[in-house]
């Protein structure tokens, strides 16, 4: 089986010693990402939004891996602020409300005081179209 990095192009990759993505065979795994849109290096304020950058994020990965969420079998939500993950349902559904992948959150600090929201995944492409 043929091993893949994929790159965000983000400098955090290089300075950390990570891939953005790794695809390995038919799975791919989506390293946490953010709500920072790389192209500029910002993050917007508000968790939906970050939600939504973290998204487009990691299908802009699993494109690169020839897949995309509708192959995701796995998601990890990242929190500070347990509290404010009620506010990300709607746009979580948007992407995963047919999918509907194992999930889990977890409340935890992270790297970046900006940071609301860190979303990690694991996607098996399909041997069948959905």
């Amino acid at each position: 089986m043929k091993r893949k990095l994929i790159s965000s192009g983000s400098t955090f990759e290089q300075e950390i010693g990570y891939s953005r993505a790794v695809a390995q065979g038919d799975w791919i795994f989506v390293s946490g990402t953010t709500g920072f849109d790389y192209s500029t290096m910002t993050i917007p304020e508000g968790i939906e939004q970050q939600t939504e950058q973290c998204l487009k994020n990691i299908e802009a990965a699993l494109g690169e891996a020839g897949a995309s969420l509708r192959d995701v079998v796995r998601v990890t939500y990242v929190l500070p602020d347990g509290s404010e993950f009620e506010r990300c349902w709607p746009v979580l559904r948007r992407y995963f409300g047919e999918v509907r992948p194992a999930a889990m959150m977890i409340s935890a600090k992270l790297l970046d005081p900006r940071m609301r929201i860190e979303i990690e995944v694991t996607a098996l492409k399909q041997s069948m179209p959905a």
